[in-house]
């Protein structure tokens, strides 16, 4: 397995690349991201950990369903399905966080993962998580 590479502040910087009418990513802004990113990641693992805990109770006291009526059973199956989703997103949303945060260790920041343009330091300021340009975000929604 190859060494992971190690980037400077400086040649980092250097390696983000910005749109033909942005200036170059500041220190304090990628710093600024950085922490965004690492709180959401503190944030998201523990909502994910709440809702998985939520999950195995609900799981564990489903039971067969013996003695209770209908509208009982398909409240639970409602809940259960509610905290699935939350989990799931919480877990995608968890997932793209940290890829974000290496992108911007690696250097790769910035770049659209499907054509390979800058997305734009505005965007990224926005939703940091973003791996796409407006360009593919677009495209991507149509399909």
């Amino acid at each position: 397995m190859p060494a992971k590479k190690t980037v400077t502040t400086e040649s980092l910087l250097a390696m983000l690349v910005v749109r033909e009418n942005e200036t170059a990513w500041t220190q304090a802004e990628v710093d600024e991201v950085k922490q965004h990113l690492r709180d959401d990641v503190v944030r998201l693992s523990k909502e994910l950990e709440i809702v998985e805990e939520d999950l195995h109770d609900l799981m564990r006291d489903a039971g067969d369903g013996a003695g209770q009526d209908t509208a009982d059973i398909g409240a639970t199956s409602f809940e259960r399905d509610q905290e699935m989703t939350i989990a799931n997103n919480a877990r995608d949303m968890l997932t793209q966080t940290k890829h974000a945060i290496e992108r911007i260790e690696d250097g790769s920041y910035g770049v659209c993962e499907e054509c390979g343009q800058p997305i734009g330091k505005l965007r990224l300021m926005a939703f940091p998580r973003a791996t796409l340009c407006m360009s593919c975000k677009k495209r991507e929604e149509r399909r």
